[in-house]
């Protein structure tokens, strides 16, 4: 019997003593091997959440965006009349220009179900006969409801049998850098075409004209997608594209668009008023940067810096003043004179914007009501603004504008002809003119190659005429 003990006994202890050194040994060197095999160099997590931030292009459906925009995206083509440049001896000998029929496409963008369209001025310019073709190969005659060459914009209207497809505004505004974004349209002809990008950058001046506020894609823009639509990934419609960066005429990375609060703007003041309204603030001056800053003995580096204020204009009546700098207006941030001006064209007359300066060191809020505008530029002759009653009746003048500022070219002859600031011009080829917009839509519609007939009155009180090539 106590053989019997002693053997279970032996058993028991060799049975702990084998398990203990499992533990201790055997069993801690497996899950250090365990491990070091999992450490890899890359892993993907297998969480959905974490999945999409190493693949954000399964986080977005393309499609839904597509399928909204596709449909309400036509081809435009228009047919004008263009100097063939082949000249035969007959028209050498009466001085004749040849010119034949030319035909340009672009896309438009269906944006009401009863036909309303808008597109780039660019693309109908000087149209003759103007054709949309819809997605589901549909054609009808266009017309020309109204156009704006400062914005390239332009609106069109087709008279459809049925409600068709549109696509909706969205808010640009709201739109950020490095969301994606569709370009939607006809390059090359190729119908209804797809591209994807990111907003690359906001408020880009192209042209450098300081009149412009694009929003830069890198989605593929080419010839032909003049006037497609740009588009988030909802379907909204935050632009219509406009123009590429290239040295080759064809997509080398960068594209622009007229963001879609601007185009809605113009749209609406054309069907409502027939053109363009448009709200100034009545400043004129230049956006901060290091080296304008130290010039000005400034610390600031970012914001819009008043030179001057325009007399009776918004700013001058809210009390703006030269050596603002302007940082806010209403939501939007200002840094460059395009985050300003881009802003503004989304304003009319008679809108009251909250503007936020910088004065002496002190942040202070200002309303500012926005005014039409009061002066232009009139080429080589120089700028004039709106006149008073009293400026008029000084003159014996009815109607007219008054000379601000003689052009540098003419300055010394006009002046020695008794011409000078403050007097009034009262006709332009042979229209009589009323305030500066008259100024301005005469000048717009004049041809090219046609002079301008300037009709004032000077200095001593004489009415003079006045022709500039």
């Amino acid at each position: 019997m106590n053989k019997i003990l002693t053997l279970v006994l032996v058993s028991v202890l060799g049975g702990a003593i084998t398990l203990t050194t499992y533990k201790i040994f055997l069993e801690k060197d497996q899950a250090i091997q365990t491990s070091q095999t999992n450490e890899l160099p890359f892993a993907i997590p297998v969480n959905n959440t974490t999945n999409r931030s190493f693949l954000p292009e399964s986080s977005i459906d393309f499609t839904m965006a597509a399928d909204k925009t596709i449909h309400s995206v036509v081809h435009v083509k228009s047919t004008s009349l263009g100097n063939s440049g082949q000249m035969t001896f007959e028209d050498l000998f009466y001085g004749r220009s040849p010119q034949r029929y030319q035909v340009g496409t672009g896309s438009g963008v269906i944006i009401s179900p009863d036909g309303y369209i808008i597109t780039n001025n660019h693309v109908i310019d000087g149209s003759r006969e103007l054709s949309v073709t819809l997605n589901d190969n549909r054609t009808y005659q266009a017309e020309i409801i109204g156009t704006d060459d400062k914005t390239d914009i332009a609106l069109l209207k087709i008279d459809a049998e049925e409600d068709l497809p549109f696509t909706t505004f969205g808010d640009s505004d709201q739109a950020k850098i490095g969301e994606w974004v569709l370009a939607v349209g006809n390059p090359f002809n190729l119908t209804s075409t797809v591209t994807a990008g990111i907003i690359s950058a906001k408020s880009r001046d192209l042209f450098g004209k300081n009149t412009q506020s694009f929003i830069q894609t890198d989605a593929a823009v080419n010839p032909g997608n003049s006037g497609g639509a740009l588009v988030n990934s909802n379907g909204d419609l935050i632009g219509i594209n406009t123009a590429i960066s290239s040295q080759t005429g064809s997509y080398i990375g960068y594209s622009f668009a007229v963001p879609s609060n601007i185009a809605k703007k113009v749209v609406q003041d054309i069907i409502e008023y027939g053109n363009v309204q448009n709200g100034i603030l009545g400043v004129t001056g230049g956006a901060l940067n290091s080296g304008f800053a130290e010039k000005l003995s400034l610390n600031e580096t970012e914001g819009f810096y008043i030179d001057t204020v325009e007399e009776q204009s918004g700013a001058d009546l809210a009390g703006l003043e030269s050596g603002d700098i302007i940082k806010k207006i209403d939501h939007v941030k200002i840094s460059k004179f395009s985050d300003l001006s881009g802003y503004l064209s989304t304003k009319r007359p008679d809108d009251v914007v909250e503007v936020s300066i910088l004065r002496q060191g002190n942040m202070k809020k200002i309303p500012v009501t926005l005014t039409r505008n009061q002066s232009y530029t009139i080429p080589q002759f120089g700028m004039v603004r709106n006149a008073s009653k009293e400026e008029l009746k000084k003159y014996n003048a009815t109607n007219g504008v008054k000379i601000s500022r003689l052009g540098e070219n003419y300055s010394k002859y006009l002046r020695a002809n008794g011409v000078d600031e403050g007097n009034i011009v009262t006709a332009i080829n042979n229209m009589k003119v009323n305030n500066v917009d008259d100024v301005q839509e005469i000048i717009r519609n004049k041809s090219p190659y046609e002079p301008m007939r300037i009709e004032l009155i000077n200095s001593r009180g004489e009415i003079e005429r006045y022709n500039f090539k």
